[in-house]
């Protein structure tokens, strides 16, 4: 069997690329980083569906109120939190690339690191007392 071929990269791909470069650009003519990443998190967070606007305002309640240090802004066109220019974690809603799951991830920037193996992805289908717990337990050792 031979690999699959394909012809590049996908539309939504190509659309998160061209979203990256107009985050870039936008944010090279800031002032306001904080104020406008956040308004620009909350407008991708409007353009989810119901249930993934519940988890990612969620999340970035819990970013918010335990990991004050980190930035909102967006990444490829999704929720992102970055510390010092570099991205920590973000979410990505399973309707973003016709995924059956949200994620909520990390970057090299966090300090996640547990021995030479660890998990940086998490899907996320449902915010739950106990899934808070884990996820401010994740940003606490993410941002130390």
């Amino acid at each position: 069997m031979s690999p699959k071929k394909t012809d590049g990269f996908s539309a939504a791909e190509k659309a998160a690329m061209a979203e990256r470069a107009r985050e870039l650009k936008a944010q090279a003519k800031s002032t306001q980083v904080r104020a406008d990443g956040e308004k620009d998190l909350l407008a991708k967070v409007a353009e989810m569906t119901v249930d993934e606007q519940g988890i990612a305002t969620r999340l970035h309640e819990l970013v918010s109120t335990h990991a004050p240090i980190l930035t909102p802004k967006t990444w490829y066109g999704m929720p992102a939190w970055v510390r010092d220019g570099k991205v920590v974690c973000f979410f990505q809603s399973a309707s973003k690339f016709g995924s059956r799951l949200n994620t909520f991830g990390f970057q090299d920037a966090a300090t996640l690191d547990d021995g030479p193996m660890w998990p940086t992805a998490y899907a996320l289908l449902a915010m739950t007392p106990d899934i808070e717990d884990r996820i401010i337990a994740l940003l606490k050792k993410a941002t130390k």
